[in-house]
């Protein structure tokens, strides 16, 4: 049968292009919008201290467990090897590249803990009408969500690791697939940060769908792992989800 030139099209072609067009541009600008006005607030002085006291919990607990596990290392490693000096390297690497691998997950976890200041002071300043229908996390539920969020990031790695180790030899697999299990990990757990505190019954449905978690996620991911800039990441990340999350809500209303 011929084909119509220029007769309508269909409707797996208005969804294709919904999906790789008009949706992608939408979630993209949204995604670019949240982040401008997170960077845009992040020396604000209500704001500044509590991004340097979650910075400062988060370097003392990385400096800790990187201490702690050095010498624990050194010392199990110095039963194996003769040359304390072949350890104490092996030690440092092992430390190295844990360090690498649980930075966003203490990072999270600790921001996590101060989620309900953070959230609070982004919607006093940006929404305070959101910020005056929140409702109040105890610490004993932040607590138990940054535990909670910091074995699931764990457990996600560890398991991602066997791959990632199989994708090394290309060079930008092993990175690629740590982002990919982050991206999807950072977006559940920053959008939960704001929407707990808002969602009417605990089986409503998310405000983001699972593509724009995936672009915040992805996008924190991405920013956790240039220096520098991964020690506001995470803080950045909190105050895209506050924008993204309420300003969906207010265009949809």
């Amino acid at each position: 049968m011929a084909v119509k030139y220029g007769a309508a099209p269909s409707r797996f072609c208005l969804c294709r292009e919904a999906l790789t067009g008009g949706w992608r541009q939408a979630i993209r600008q949204a995604m670019f919008s949240a982040l401008a006005l997170a960077l845009a607030g992040l020396t604000d002085r209500r704001l500044l201290p509590i991004w340097l006291k979650s910075l400062a919990v988060t370097v003392l607990v990385f400096a800790v467990l990187g201490i702690g596990g050095w010498f624990g290392l050194s010392a199990l490693l110095a039963l194996y090897f003769p040359d304390n000096d072949l350890g104490q390297l092996l030690a440092v690497l092992v430390v190295a590249i844990a360090g690498w691998l649980l930075w966003r997950i203490i990072a999270l976890a600790v921001l996590q803990f101060f989620a309900d200041e953070v959230v609070l002071a982004i919607e006093q300043l940006d929404y305070p009408e959101m910020a005056a229908r929140a409702r109040k996390l105890g610490l004993a539920e932040e607590a138990r969500r940054a535990l909670v969020g910091a074995g699931r990031a764990l457990l996600y790695n560890l398991l991602a690791l066997p791959v990632a180790a199989v994708l090394a030899v290309t060079g930008v697999g092993a990175p690629l697939v740590f982002l990919a299990v982050n991206a999807v990990l950072l977006g559940r757990e920053l959008q939960d940060m704001v929407w707990l505190r808002h969602r009417p019954a605990p089986d409503s449905p998310s405000p983001l769908s699972g593509l724009e978690r995936l672009a915040l996620g992805g996008t924190v991911a991405v920013l956790l792992t240039v220096p520098v800039i991964n020690f506001v990441a995470p803080f950045l990340g909190a105050a895209c989800a506050v924008h993204l999350i309420h300003r969906k809500g207010a265009a949809s209303r």
